[in-house]
């Protein structure tokens, strides 16, 4: 059989570990437990807003729409997002030089929403005109 004290020293060990585990201070056994608990309930709320996140971010509704018309000499790209997406313009203006598509004139509005209108030149496709 298990002796008492070495119950108590495995029990002081684990009661260590959790301290140690929860970032608490507490010195008696029931400051640690009650330290974990709200440790507990603090990554339940983590974990709640994160899925809450994941779940907005997924929302159709928040992707950017795109649309593209080739026009008789040039295009129209329309991009529209329901919310501003940090960092869209820059990475649609990289997209346009990464095209070689010559943005000619654009109209952008970034504060609630996001929409860009941008016109171009003429589109070589595949190095034909």
């Amino acid at each position: 059989m298990v002796s008492r004290e070495h119950k108590i020293d495995s029990q002081h060990d684990k009661l260590q570990l959790l301290r140690s585990i929860t970032h608490s201070h507490a010195i008696n056994e029931t400051s640690i437990i009650v330290d974990a608990s709200n440790y507990i309930k603090e990554l339940k709320q983590k974990v709640e807003s994160l899925n809450k996140d994941i779940a907005s971010a997924s929302d159709l509704n928040s992707l950017p729409q795109v649309t593209v018309e080739i026009l008789e000499k040039g295009f129209l790209v329309n991009v529209y997002s329901a919310k501003n997406c940090s960092g869209l313009l820059v990475f649609l203006l990289e997209a346009f030089e990464e095209l070689g598509l010559d943005v000619l004139d654009a109209r952008v509005s970034c504060q609630d929403r996001f929409h860009l209108q941008a016109f171009g030149g003429e589109v070589r496709l595949f190095g034909f005109c």
